[in-house]
């Protein structure tokens, strides 16, 4: 009998494991999907620079795409404005991201917060020379931008 009760608690504790390695598992699985919130094509819908709203003239009609590990711009005319990598810390609130320039000057480096909420994201980052934003509004040598998801 002792040898079943031991056998049975040694089974138990387990099977006790192995949930809780699943469960540390879906949790490294939601991180990598909220990673994947930002997949998508994007429309521009506001823009703020240095503390300021920018002219809607600025941004009409430009479209961000994420795709994989890269971000890139088109203005309105489908010509590429920007191009970068990036890397995202979604165990960090608001999110984090990094981001080192493609075109129109490589290696150029910005850092700032991300936030996905539905088909909107909000992104902010520091401009060359400033400090990397905390929240969703800037200050001197910063930008933030409202996106809307056009495509799924």
């Amino acid at each position: 009998m002792l040898r079943v009760g031991t056998v049975l608690a040694f089974t138990l504790f387990c099977i006790s494991l192995a949930v809780a390695d699943d469960k540390r598992d879906e949790k490294k699985d939601d991180k990598k999907g909220d990673a994947t919130k930002l997949e998508g094509t994007y429309t521009i819908t506001s823009g703020e620079r240095d503390g300021k709203p920018l002219p809607e003239a600025e941004y009409k009609g430009s479209v961000v795409t994420f795709k994989g590990n890269k971000i890139f711009g088109t203005d309105k005319d489908k010509k590429e404005f920007f191009a970068a990598t990036y890397t995202l810390d979604t165990a960090a609130k608001p999110w984090k991201i990094n981001m080192v320039s493609i075109s129109p000057k490589e290696g150029e480096k910005a850092s700032g917060v991300v936030e996905a909420t539905g088909d909107t994201v909000k992104v902010c980052y520091n401009l060359p020379g400033g400090d990397a934003p905390t929240e969703f509004k800037t200050k001197g040598k910063q930008q933030c931008f409202t996106l809307m998801k056009t495509g799924k």
